[in-house]
């Protein structure tokens, strides 16, 4: 007797057993990011809507729901709230312009002197300049503000060519005001880049460029972050390989050419990831302002990070507080977007008219 089919049995058997098991391994994992993250996350955006002052729940009924106060207080209405983000947004745009190009270029150069076959004692390199990414950020801070005083080791150093050096820290200066300054341009007293502008700030004041106290944060955190990036880098050209540049070579390729015709081009996915990992880490910067007071050096070294701190933990403004932190991570996805759009692969114009063609045609026929 031919024996009886065996019919399939509806809903899965097996495989949604497999689904069940799935979903209870990973329960704690979305349960703790729910409750330590999502939640958090939730309630930040609804003291950003909200008058909470901190000292009840967020969700006692007392907390009235204010709208897009706190966002207009520092967006739109004119005042000292404005102004201080103004100045905040205008100190990170020029510590992230300086920052991220120029730790992204140190990290690569490291990176390519490490490689190198004939460099000897590569491994004591590698951890020299990659000690400072794990040295405690306040140490690090402190010994700057030791170099960088009025009468520190810097000042001392280019005293020596007769020139007097500032006390870093604590001047307010912009650089290209300085610049400007030197070859006789004086701040305007009236027109359009006198009178306060966007976010409250003069065009005078958009144009000032990094603080000198700003300036030497700059080259902290160059100095700190650029050997964490040198290894991303370095793991990236130890997957190039050797045949590559002696491909390159045998072609009659010499070494420059070799890196900005070959190398780079395949560091692109990595040239991404630390260009944005770089990005959110500098509009993020809070510990070395916190160390340094944040309101020194006339306000210059203040960062919307360390002004939402401070407005919800010292002013007690906790709908500000909260309103600057999400207008924060708008820019950061925008700009992080941005910069995808920017180093994205594209096809030559010519190639991809001649795809469209060779599709349509085809579709034709």
């Amino acid at each position: 007797m031919p024996r009886a089919a065996v019919r399939p049995r509806r809903g899965g058997g097996i495989r949604r057993g497999e689904a069940r098991s799935g979903w209870l391994f990973v329960a704690p994992a979305v349960i703790i990011t729910t409750v330590f993250l999502v939640v958090p996350i939730l309630l930040a955006l609804w003291v950003s809507f909200s008058d909470w002052n901190g000292f009840q729940s967020p969700l006692n009924p007392r907390v009235s729901f204010v709208g897009l106060e706190n966002y207009a207080a520092i967006t739109v209405e004119e005042g000292l709230d404005q102004r201080n983000f103004g100045t905040a947004v205008r100190n990170n745009l020029y510590y992230v312009l300086f920052v991220v190009p120029l730790q992204t270029i140190v990290a690569l150069l490291l990176a390519v002197q490490v490689n190198r076959a004939a460099l000897r004692g590569k491994g004591f390199f590698r951890t020299a300049f990659y000690f400072p990414s794990v040295t405690s950020t306040v140490a690090i801070v402190i010994v700057f503000q030791f170099l960088f005083t009025a009468s520190g080791a810097v000042n001392s150093v280019i005293g020596a060519f007769g020139i007097d050096g500032p006390d870093w820290f604590n001047d307010s200066t912009g650089i290209f005001h300085a610049m400007l300054g030197a070859i006789g341009v004086a701040p305007p007293t009236s027109g359009p880049l006198a009178e306060p502008g966007f976010l409250g700030i003069s065009g005078w004041q958009w144009i000032a460029g990094p603080s000198v106290a700003m300036s030497s944060l700059i080259m902290l955190a160059i100095f700190t972050t650029s050997g964490t990036f040198m290894l991303l880098f370095l793991a990236a050209l130890q997957s190039i390989g050797a045949d590559i540049d002696e491909a390159a070579l045998m072609d009659g390729a010499g070494p420059v050419r070799t890196f900005f015709s070959i190398t780079l081009p395949m560091l692109r996915p990595t040239l991404f990831t630390v260009l944005t990992l770089g990005l959110i880490g500098s509009w993020q910067v809070f510990d070395q302002i916190y160390v340094l007071g944040g309101t020194s050096a006339g306000g210059t070294i203040s960062t919307p990070a360390f002004l939402a701190y401070r407005s919800s933990f010292v002013d007690l403004q906790w709908g500000q507080g909260a309103a600057i932190a999400f207008i924060l991570f708008v820019f950061i996805i925008i700009l992080t977007l941005l910069q995808r759009w920017a180093l994205a692969e594209r096809a030559p114009r010519a190639f991809r008219r001649a795809t469209t063609t060779s599709t349509t045609a085809g579709g034709l026929r």
